[in-house]
C-alpha cells in the first residue's frame, strides 16, 4: 500500500465534491417532482419569484428530468471511478472491491437516502432554493438533454408508447377529490370541510332528480278552489313557493308566491273575497330531469329563479328542485324554523341506524361517512329494491356492500324503514333471509 500523496488528497476531495453534486441533484429531483403545483401556483399569483422560477420548471417536466438525471450519473460515474483509482493505490487489485463497497454506502447515504428524505419533507423551500442553479444547469444540459429526448422518444414509439399523445385518465375534478379524502385521511381536513369540497366538485355529475322533492312531498294547491280555501292551505304550508294545478296535478298553471300573498292581503285589508288568486300566479318554471346540479345552478342565476318544477320527458311532473337543495349538496343541511329537525336517520344503541325508506343514498352516506353506491338507486328502499331484485316484505334481511338491510316498516310497495348495521366483517356479497 503506497503512502498518501498529494494527488490522493485531491483525488479525495473531489469525490466528496462529486458526492455532494450527487446529493443536490438527488434533491433536486425529489423537491421539484415532489413540489406542490397548486401551492406554487398560489405563491406566483402573490409575486414570488422564487415560485414562479420553479413553475417553469416543471411545465417542462421531461426536460427536468433529463437533465437532473444527466448530471446526477454524470458526477456517480465519475466519483465511482476516481475511487476506483485511488482504491487500487491504495489496496491493488483489492481496491475495486473496495471501492464498490464504500462508494455503494456513501451514494446511498449521502447522494441519495440522506438528501431525497429531506426533500420530501420540505419540498417547496427547496425546490425554490434549487430552481435558480437548476434553470442555468438545464441550459448548459439542453443540447444533450435534446438529443436523448429524441433518441428516448424513439425507443417509446418501437415499443408502442407515444407521449404526449394519451388522454388524461384522471380528470381535474378527481385529482382535486383524491387530494381532498387524502387530506381528510392524513388529519389534514375535517369531515365537514371535505363534504364541502366533495359536494362542489360533484355538481356537474349529479342531475337533479337525485335531490329533488318527490311530487308526493309536495304541497300543491287547486287553483279552482274558493280564494278563501285556497289562502287557508297556503299560509297553513310551511313553504313561500307553492304550485298551482289545475283539473290534475300535472297541469301546473302558475307558483303562488307567500309574499304576494300576504301583499294582497293587506291591501284588501284581509278579505280573501277580494283577492283574484289568478292574479298573484308567477309563471311556473320547468326544468328537465336530466340537468345537473351545475347547470340547474347557472340556469336559476340567469333566471334568478329560486325554484323549479322537475318534469320527466314526457312533460309529467316528477317533482321540485330550489337553490337551497343545491347548496345544502355542497354546504349540508340548512335548518329553519319550518324544517323538522328528523331528517330521517335515527341511530340506535347497537350501532345501527333507522333509515326512512326515502333518504336518499347521497344524505346517508354524507351524514354516517359510509361509501353505499347510489348510480343504479337514489334512495336507500330504492337500493334495497334493486339488490334484491324485488319489493321485499317486512322482516326480510338482505347483507350487500358491507352492510346488513332490516326490513322495518312497509306501505303498500313502499318500503318506510329499514335498518342498516354496517357488517364488521365487511362481506359484501348479496344474501337474504326471512325473518
Amino acid at each position: 500500500m503506497n503512502d498518501l500523496d498529494p494527488n490522493m488528497l485531491i483525488t479525495s476531495g473531489a469525490i466528496v465534491f462529486l458526492l455532494m453534486l450527487s446529493a443536490f441533484f438527488s434533491g433536486s429531483e425529489t423537491a421539484l417532482t415532489a413540489t406542490s403545483r397548486a401551492r406554487m401556483h398560489k405563491l406566483e399569483s402573490d409575486g414570488d419569484r422564487r415560485a414562479a422560477r420553479v413553475n417553469a420548471l416543471i411545465r417542462d417536466r421531461e426536460r427536468l428530468i433529463g437533465a437532473i438525471l444527466l448530471g446526477n450519473n454524470l458526477v456517480n460515474i465519475l466519483a465511482s471511478a476516481l475511487a476506483t483509482t485511488l482504491f487500487l493505490d491504495l489496496f491493488g487489485q483489492a481496491g475495486v472491491v473496495w471501492a464498490t463497497m464504500v462508494m455503494t454506502v456513501l451514494v446511498v447515504i449521502f447522494s441519495e437516502v440522506t438528501p431525497k428524505t429531506a426533500a420530501i419533507a420540505h419540498p417547496d423551500q427547496i425546490a425554490m432554493f434549487v430552481a435558480p442553479i437548476m434553470r442555468w444547469l438545464i441550459i448548459l444540459f439542453s443540447p444533450v438533454t435534446h438529443i436523448l429526448q429524441l433518441v428516448v422518444r424513439g425507443v417509446m414509439v418501437v415499443m408502442g408508447i407515444r407521449l404526449g399523445k394519451a388522454g388524461h385518465i384522471f380528470s381535474a375534478a378527481d385529482e382535486l377529490r383524491g387530494a381532498v379524502e387524502l387530506h381528510h385521511v392524513e388529519g389534514g381536513l375535517e369531515k365537514g370541510v371535505r363534504d364541502i369540497f366533495r359536494g362542489a366538485l360533484d355538481l356537474d355529475e349529479i342531475r337533479i332528480d337525485e335531490i329533488m322533492i318527490h311530487r308526493k312531498s309536495i304541497d300543491m294547491l287547486d287553483i279552482d278552489q274558493k280564494p278563501s280555501a285556497l289562502i287557508a292551505q297556503a299560509l297553513k304550508s310551511g313553504h313561500t313557493r307553492l304550485p298551482l294545478y289545475r283539473d290534475t296535478t300535472d297541469n301546473i298553471v302558475g307558483i303562488l308566491h307567500a309574499k304576494d300573498l300576504l301583499s294582497a292581503l293587506w291591501e284588501a285589508d284581509g278579505d280573501a273575497a277580494k283577492i283574484n288568486i289568478v292574479n298573484l300566479t308567477r309563471p311556473p318554471y320547468f326544468a328537465p330531469e336530466s340537468t345537473t346540479l351545475s347547470e340547474q345552478l347557472d340556469n336559476f342565476k340567469r333566471r334568478q329563479e329560486h325554484f323549479a318544477l322537475v318534469v320527466d320527458e314526457y312533460g309529467s311532473i316528477m317533482g321540485l328542485v330550489t337553490l337551497e337543495d343545491i347548496i345544502e349538496e355542497i354546504v349540508g343541511e340548512i335548518e329553519d324554523e319550518h324544517d323538522s329537525p328528523v331528517q330521517g336517520l335515527r341511530p340506535q344503541a347497537d350501532g345501527s341506524i333507522v333509515v326512512d325508506g326515502d333518504v336518499t343514498i347521497r344524505d346517508l352516506n354524507r351524514a354516517m361517512d359510509w361509501d353505499l353506491p347510489d348510480e343504479e338507486a337514489v334512495t336507500v328502499a330504492g337500493l334495497v329494491i334493486h339488490e334484491a331484485q324485488s319489493i321485499p316484505d317486512v322482516g326480510q334481511t338482505f347483507s350487500f356492500h358491507g352492510f346488513r338491510f332490516r326490513i322495518l316498516r312497509r306501505r303498500r310497495n313502499q318500503i318506510t324503514a329499514i335498518t342498516v348495521t354496517p357488517i364488521e366483517t365487511g362481506d359484501s356479497a348479496t344474501e337474504y333471509k326471512d325473518i
